[in-house]
């Protein structure tokens, strides 16, 4: 089945991705949580007119929608900061100081958890686990990990995504 590009709030590329992805799951069900996730990709976060979107072209309930896009914190229904800091504090960051990037994080980007810079620049959160616990303490800023972090590395990372140089700047 295919779904008409004319009639989507997404991007060409990205409906003719939707189109491919409901042919090569057994279940069509199963490529909601990857178009979630392109879908944020795409417009920063997951709106009312993508979760209509995605259960129209999904053939299930919006609710259905919402209760998978409730239960994982990496989705969002609200905007985001272009980089969205994600600052772990599970067990091993904890221990070998998470908490302190954290109130780092705060401090220096002046907002809380799930909060959103006033340029829109940066969203920071507070995760449980991003998998880098030999590296600890660690965070991902979108889909980057950045990890030995000390509160000079963390300023040297966030100065460096706010001037446009991104990734594995230590």
């Amino acid at each position: 089945m295919s779904t008409s590009n004319t009639n989507t709030i997404f991007s060409p590329e990205l409906a003719a991705r939707f189109d491919k992805l409901v042919t090569i799951y057994p279940l069509k069900r199963s490529a909601l949580i990857p178009m979630l996730l392109y879908a944020q990709d795409e417009i920063g976060y997951v709106s009312d007119p993508a979760i209509h979107e995605i259960a129209r072209r999904i053939g299930i309930f919006e609710l259905d929608v919402r209760n998978v896009l409730s239960y994982y914190s990496m989705l969002r229904t609200k905007p985001a900061g272009k980089f969205n800091v994600q600052v772990c504090t599970n067990i091993s960051c904890m221990l070998r100081g998470g908490y302190e990037i954290l109130d780092h994080c705060k401090a220096k980007l002046g907002v809380g958890h799930k909060g959103v810079t006033e340029d829109k620049m940066f969203s920071l959160e507070e995760v449980e686990c991003i998998g880098a616990c030999c590296w600890a303490p660690a965070m991902q800023v979108n889909y980057d990990f950045h990890e030995n972090l000390t509160p000079a590395k963390v300023d040297i990372v966030l100065d460096d995504y706010r001037a446009g140089r991104g990734k594995d700047v230590r």
